[in-house]
Parts: C-alpha cells; structure tokens; sequence
C-alpha cells in the first residue's frame, strides 16, 4: 500500500505541474474575515516576448554581490560586502563609485543602498554597513561573563550619502542616520534591504541577530546567564525595545535626523519600545519592496531550518514571504508561517514547557529590555517547506521579497512590462533559482502563481527601473566574494522587437604589460538575420572582429566593450574589465581537499599556496582563511585565521538541525600590494568539506528514486521508491581515509544490495552492503560495508540500489561514513 500511494503522489505532481502554466491557486488571506477578490483575467505575453540583457558579468565587475537600486538614467548602484559600491550604466559599463571601510566577520560588511526619493534635486543615496569600531577581532565567546559578551558589542549603520554628479560616491559627505546594535564575532542575519513610499518615508529591514547554530533548527531562546546573549532571539526580534528583527519606517532629513510618521507599531513615548518600529517578529527579512501605490511592505523572511517537526520543541523548519499592511508583530521567535507555535524551551534543563501563545505572546527572556506582552502575531502570506507549494518547486529555502509591478501608461518606454502584470508580485528564490510573477487581489488573495523567464543563477535582489524593466542581481555560485557566475542583468518586455543580447570575456584580466588577450563576443538576437559588431578596448584601440586578439601596451585599468547591431538597427552591448600592470595573485588551498570528510567540531587543518609575481615573497600573515557552514545553497561564515598553514577550529554547535544539509566550506584569500600604480587585486579559492553522517535525500543527482516522508526517519524523509539499478550521487567528496560506510534503512519490499562506487554507478566498486526486509517501511536497521581501494583525489560518490524483487526494495535514511 505504501508504494501504490507513493506511485500515485508522483502521478499527482505530474498533474499538479500544471499549475506552473496557468491554472490557479487559492491561498489563505492574510486579512481575517475579507472577501476574496478574484483578479481579472490576464492576457499575458509569453516567455519569448522578454530579453535579458547582461549589463555586468563576473566577480570583477559586482564584488559580492549584495543590493542594487536604479538611477533615473537607469544606471545601477550594487554594493558588495567588502563596503565597494560599483555603478554601472544602461550600457553595461561598470565603475566603482567608491568604497567604505567596513566592519568583517560572518555576514556582516557593507549590505543595503537606497536612492533618496528627491534624488534627482539633492543626490542623496542611503547607505547600511557596519562601520569599524574598537572591538576585537575574531570570534566572540559562545561562554562567559557579561563583560566579555559586552567588548563585542557593534551597530550596523544606516547613513546618507551624496554621489556625485560624475558617479563617485562623496565619502566626506557622510551623514549618520541611525544604528542598529549588533553583536559582533558571531553569526548571523543582518537584513539590510532599503526602500521608500509614496511620501518619502525609508524603510530598512534588520535581521535578528541571533545564531541559530544550537537550537537544533528550531528558535533560539537559549538564555542561560553564561551564554552569549547572541544565542537568544528574544533580546532582538521579540524585543519591543530593540531594532533588530524589524522593518524601521522613519522619515529622514536633509541633514541626516529623522522623525517617526504616524501609523508605526509603537507610538513615540510609549515605556520600552522604539517608535521606529514598523513591524517586528522576523528573522532575516533580507530582502523586501514598498508598493508605494498602497503603501504594502512585502518581505521575503528566511526562516528556521528544523528537519521535522518535534512536539517537545516546535515545527519543522519553513520559511516565508509576509505581506505587511500595517505595523504589526509577524512572530519570531515565538510562532512561524501560519502562526505554528514553537515550545518554550529551558536549555540549561534541556526540558520543554508549553507552546507560545500565538494570539497573545510574552517576552520572559532575562534579555529582554522592551515589553512583557507582545502584539499579536500575525501569520506569513506565503510559507512554504520542501516541496509544499507545487509551483515554488522543492529544494532549498531562501525567499527573495521581490517588487510589485505598476503600470505607467505615461512611461514611453519601450521596454516596459505590459499592463497584463500592473499590481502583480515578483518572488525572487536565491537557492531554487527562479522567479514567479504572483497575481493577488486587492485583498492579497493569490489566484495563480506564474513561472517567469530567468537565466541566471542564485537572485540576490530585484527593482523596476524607471524605464519600467525588471533589473536583477545574481549572486553566482561562489561562497561569499561573487564568481564568474555573479551578474547585474535588465529584462526586458520586447514585444516591440529584440535586441541583440551580448556577452563578453577576455582570456586575461590581469598582467603586466605589454599584454595580449584574447576577447570573445557572445551574441543572439531573436530578430535572426547578421550581426555585426563594434569592439572599444578603451585605450583607443577598436575591432570590428566578433573575437579579436589585442595587445596593451600601457598600464592601466581597461573597460573593453562590443556593440553588436543586428538587421533592424537595434544594439545591444556587453564589457569586459582587466588590470594592466598588476597581475591577480594565484591562490591555491591545498588543505582541506575538496570533499574531504570530517565532522562539526573537528579540528581541521588547511594550507594555501600563494604567488604573485609583483608581490614575489607572500607576507603569510596577509593571507585568510575562513570557515564557512554551508546550508543547502548558501552560507554562514564562522571564523576565520590568517596564514598559509595552521588550524580552524570548527564549532561542535556548527549545525543546524543535524537532519539538514549543511556541510563545511573553506576559503582561502590573498590580496595583493598593487604594482605599478595599479590597484591592488584579490583572489579566492574554496573547497568543501563533507560531513561524515549525511542524510541521504540531500543528494545532488539521482535515478528512479523519490524523496518520502516517514516520522520515524531521521529528519522525517527518506529516499524512497528505489528499484533495481536506481541511485543517487553527491559531490565532491575525498574518500581516501574512508573504512566504512553504515546506512540506516528500512523494508517492505524484497530488500537487496546497497553498492557504493565512485565517479559514475557503474565505476569503481568500493563497497556492497545487503539490505534484507525489516518488516516495514517504518522499521530502519543499520548495514554497513567495508570500503576497499577507495580514490585519493576527489570524486563523485554514487549509491547505487540493486535487487532482483519486482516492486520497491528498501528506503535509505542516511548514512556515515567511519574513517582510519
């Protein structure tokens, strides 16, 4: 019976697919007691009626990338954490517009830019980062006394600036704005987003603050008098007196003061509350937009990462986008998604109380500084988990609160997004990599979730531009520091023809001179017919070749662009950056290996070969080391060193739920002294490191297999429906210490044979384990193998299922590997 559901739940999401091309959707209103509104019906254009054109390509060009904001000329402001802030115009040209010294430890650094709404009278620009402040470097205690806790204390800062006419950012001109307190040399979630309404009020979103690495997924109210108050979320987002966990509304001056509007959750005066908050009760509201036509804060909060739910500690981890229409609490830490009450847990007893009062919270935490009784919590607009909303899909969880859409019939833009989508709301996902175009009615009803076109990698933030294109962020692939999949694109509404949509690269960014690089023009164009091409190397130089070869001949800093035309008039045009007279150091972190295998609370050793050729003799002290807890698609840094050899000790409280997908990072950077009058460059590398015991549904890649939910399981999911010759894979992964692996299993079925291989199912054999029946789908018993003759580099780990029974043979739930 088990199977024949299982069989007919995948018939089912086949079915249910088609929800991602048009059928609707009814979704609970947030709003108790309303009506639902029913939209009109759209008459949509369809995916090949937009264009993305890439306007910035590569880590050079966007940092790490973080916000953005469009200018009226549609040029774009990005920031990257390392307090850089780039401008790149409508062209595609990009340019750093200044830089900030910044704060840097986790995730902190520079983070949010906002565009004053009188920008084009005053220059004004809005910047939030962590300013350098006398307090220690590295990581702070997780134990200890006050006063070690209190030498750690930051802020982060939101200030004004003004750019200037030409694009450089005005340092001098600063204007302290606000500080938002941070607890420094720990970890995590900053928020940072920036946006205004129709009547000039600033909006900034603050994270909570808190580590999340010891409340095994679920909320951090960990209060012990010895422990860093960093581990207790109700000192900050459950704090009424407290701006963290928070979106702040305030109304800010030209001389960078601030007055409170009307209308925010706390009035101004009232005992132990900030009147700057709007809304409280979130945990990393990273990324959210102001509908300025309503005034509706949208937010996409990054929730919790518990495997499965616990009644002895709350539900199971989700994540959500909120839909603010007035101030009010949303929650954390005491209930999430559609208010699922956490337990009100003692962790110096490790015993559990009662579950939060949703309806009527109490803030009890010895942390607390604001009031006892908290607002009301009110519940997510969209929560999702896993694969709980068919047209979100499934994987990882990071919700990007993307923009509304308005529609201008004034605008004559050409490329603005049609009328069909006015008042529709654009979800961002960073770890699914999509981005959905939501219809809602007045109301906030949702009647149809729509996939829309998006090429790009992980989105880390969206605007509407004044041209009324939707401009698009792209994170890459990399673990803090961007790579050459990070991006700054515009998509455009090309119903009135296609543009040539361009891409370009050199073969070298770096070098002395003279220095011969080879270029390349990617280009299509909807329109077919030829294309030709404009390539400007920025010194004087030109081409009309698609790929040519030039020489520079003189130091400098280069911006190389190609036009392309197309048969109808239309342009498009990309760029390409490099250093001439300073070569990027090579780096190279020999130690971890990637894929190497270790456990949380490890002590692990690393080495990193560095050379440069200006620099000659590397100072090792200059080159860094950081660890970094990955959690399915993104990451947490924990601590660094610096280096070309030694330790990081990794936290033994380095894991989420330990059901999750989390594994170990390491980065190794070195940046250069500059030569020849030119700046100075940085270069990464980064391998992963593999928990020793995995949960198997985290898989990269598979075969014929299903992921199925079981209570009993180890974070309530298995992989299921296995068949002879199925398997799944994951990568990279350093076997060589490897002796044995165990998997936890269960059957109903025939049983079989559980093989482990390396580089493909059917490589090198290193192990057979058998499986026999347990009696029940529910029922898991552990098999093991011994692992022979396992690769020294890295590979590719594959589980490969045999049996020779015609139904299901058995559930995996996890598996460990033992090391000599």
């Amino acid at each position: 019976m088990h199977r024949k559901r299982l069989r007919l739940h995948k018939a089912l999401a086949l079915a249910t697919g088609a929800l991602l091309t048009g059928a609707s959707l009814a979704i609970a209103v947030p709003q108790a007691g309303a009506a639902p509104a029913e939209p009109p019906a759209k008459a949509a254009p369809v995916a090949e009626d937009f264009q993305q054109v890439t306007l910035a390509k590569g880590a050079p060009e966007t940092g790490e990338p973080m916000t953005l904001t469009v200018l009226p000329d549609r040029s774009v402001l990005h920031t990257s954490r390392d307090g850089t802030l780039r401008l790149t115009d409508a062209a595609g040209n990009t340019k750093v517009a200044g830089k900030i010294p910044v704060y840097s430890h986790d995730e902190e650094g520079l983070q949010g830019v906002g565009l004053d709404p009188k920008f084009s009278e005053n220059r004004a620009i809005y910047l939030y980062y962590a300013p350098p402040l006398d307090t220690p470097a590295g990581d702070a205690p997780e134990n200890g006394t006050a006063e070690d806790f209190k030498k750690f204390d930051g802020v982060n800062r939101l200030s004004r600036f003004v750019l200037k006419a030409d694009g450089t950012l005005d340092n001098a001109s600063e204007k302290k704005v606000l500080d938002v307190p941070a607890s420094r040399g720990t970890c995590c979630h900053v928020g940072g987003d920036i946006d205004f309404d129709k009547d000039g009020n600033l909006y900034l979103s603050t994270g909570d603050d808190s580590n999340p690495f010891a409340s095994d997924g679920f909320t951090p109210i960990d209060e012990r008098a010895d422990r860093n108050p960093a581990f207790d979320a109700r000192r900050s987002a459950g704090n009424t007196n407290d701006l963290r966990g928070k979106i702040l509304r305030v109304k800010v001056a030209d001389d960078g003061s601030y007055t409170v509007p009307d209308g925010n959750l706390f009035a101004k005066g009232t005992e132990k509350t900030r009147p700057e908050i709007y809304a409280m009760g979130f945990r990393n509201p990273f990324r959210m937009s102001v509908d300025k036509p309503t005034g509706i804060v949208y937010v996409g909060d990054y929730g919790p990462d518990a495997g499965a739910a616990d009644p002895k500690r709350g539900p199971a981890g989700q994540v959500e986008f909120a839909r603010v229409t007035k101030a009010g609490n949303f929650g954390w830490p005491f209930c999430t998604g559609k208010n699922d009450a956490y337990v009100d847990y003692d962790f110096a007893t490790k015993t559990s109380g009662a579950a939060f009062d949703c309806a009527a919270p109490k803030n009890e935490s010895r942390h607390n500084t604001g009031l006892t009784d908290l607002p009301p919590a009110q519940e997510a607009w969209i929560p999702y988990d896993g694969g709980s909303l068919p047209e979100f899909g499934s994987g990882s969880e990071s919700p990007m609160g993307g923009p509304v859409y308005r529609y201008d019939a004034a605008n004559t833009s050409p490329v603005k997004f049609p009328e069909a989508y006015d008042g529709d709301f654009f979800a961002g996902e960073f770890g699914r990599r999509w981005i959905k175009r939501i219809e809602q009615g007045a109301d906030g009803t949702v009647s149809k979730i729509n996939p829309f076109p998006w090429t790009g990698t992980q989105v880390m933030d969206m605007e509407f531009g004044p041209d009324g294109a939707l401009y698009v962020l792209d994170y890459g692939t990399a673990w803090f520091g961007g790579d050459e999949n990070s991006g700054l694109y515009r998509i455009e509404n090309a119903t009135e023809g296609h543009s040539p949509v361009v891409e370009a690269s050199t073969s070298k960014t770096s070098g002395q001179a003279p220095l011969r690089t080879n270029f390349t023009a990617k280009a299509t164009d909807a329109e077919g017919g030829t294309l030709t091409y404009a390539w400007d190397f920025g010194d004087g130089g030109k081409s009309t070749q698609q790929n040519p070869t030039y020489t520079y001949k003189k130091n400098g800093v280069y911006t190389a662009t190609v036009t392309v035309k197309d048969s109808t008039g239309r342009t498009g045009s990309a760029s390409a950056h490099l250093t001439v007279g300073n070569t990027a150091p090579k780096v190279t972190l020999e130690l971890p290996a990637d894929g190497q295998l270790f456990t949380f609370g490890d002590k692990v050793p690393f080495k990193v070969k560095v050379s440069d050729p200006e620099d000659g003799a590397i100072d090792c002290a200059k080159v860094k080391v950081t660890h970094i807890l990955g959690h399915d698609s993104h990451g947490h840094p924990v601590t660094s060193a610096n280096g070309c050899s030694g330790t990081i000790q990794t936290s033994a409280d380095g894991e989420h739920d330990p059901n999750a997908n989390i594994f170990g990072v390491f980065d190794a950077e070195y940046t250069d002294k500059g030569a020849n009058g030119q700046p100075a460059l940085t270069t990464h590398d980064q391998n992963v490191v593999q928990p020793r015991h995995r949960q198997a549904e985290h898989y990269g890649d598979s075969k014929g297999v299903s992921v199925v939910n079981h209570t009993p399981a180890h974070g309530g999911k298995t992989v299921g429906d296995i068949h002879n010759g199925d398997w799944v894979s994951f990568k990279p992964y350093v076997l060589g210490n490897a002796t044995k692996l165990t998997a936890r299993v269960a059957s109903a079925g025939s049983g079989g044979t559980l093989e482990v291989r390396s580089g493909s199912a059917t490589g090198r054999l290193l192990g057979t384990a058998k499986v026999t029946p347990t009696g029940s789908w529910e029922t898991y018993a552990d098999v093991s193998t011994a692992i022979s003759k396992p690769p020294k580099t890295t590979t590719t780990l594959f589980l490969v299922f045999k049996g020779a029974g015609s139904g299901a043979l058995y559930d995996v739930d996890d598996f460990t590997f033992t090391t000599s």
